[in-house]
């Protein structure tokens, strides 16, 4: 949960800052933005971290290995999902006390809010369907990488991908 923070932050600052630099290209900004979130992937990869979404990848593979019971993966996806709870809270509690999110970055944060939010549910569900197959691919992709190079690059396109979709 921390991790995806400074990862979303970071994206947040960064592409927000060029609101005026975007307003003829309104891609550029959503481009600097996917282009910098993956950090947070990266982090928690590099790192030994397990985020809930990868877990979906990586589990049932383990259980197809024969190195792990299916009995596991409840325990797993529990775990998971409440250590990236709890670090998105405490994130997201430095983030308000620090006076991290204003100016330009709050209002790049409200306007993905609200673009998120105002979406068909089906439509955005089949989305997160999507965006899923692709944070499982990067999971996989540095998983096979023998490199820090190769798991940073497994890792950043399909992120970069998935966010800017």
């Amino acid at each position: 949960g921390i991790y995806i923070g400074f990862g979303g932050m970071l994206s947040l600052v960064v592409a927000g800052g060029i609101a005026d630099a975007s307003k003829n290209n309104p891609t550029l900004q959503s481009f600097v933005f996917a282009a910098l979130f993956p950090v947070n992937l990266l982090l928690i990869l590099l790192t030994g971290g397990v985020l809930i979404t990868g877990a979906s990848a990586i589990v049932p593979a383990a259980v197809y290995e024969k190195k792990a019971n299916w009995s596991h993966i409840p325990k797993i996806f529990v775990v998971s999902w409440i250590g990236n709870l709890i670090g998105a809270v405490i994130f997201a509690l430095l983030v308000h006390y620090c006076d991290m999110n204003t100016g330009l970055t709050a209002d790049l944060a409200r306007k993905i809010v609200y673009r998120k939010c105002s979406k068909d549910f089906i439509k955005t569900f089949i989305k997160g369907i999507g965006c899923n197959w692709l944070v499982c691919m990067a999971v996989f992709l540095s998983g096979q990488a023998q490199d820090m190079t190769g798991k940073m690059v497994g890792i950043w396109f399909p992120i970069s991908c998935f966010v800017a979709i």
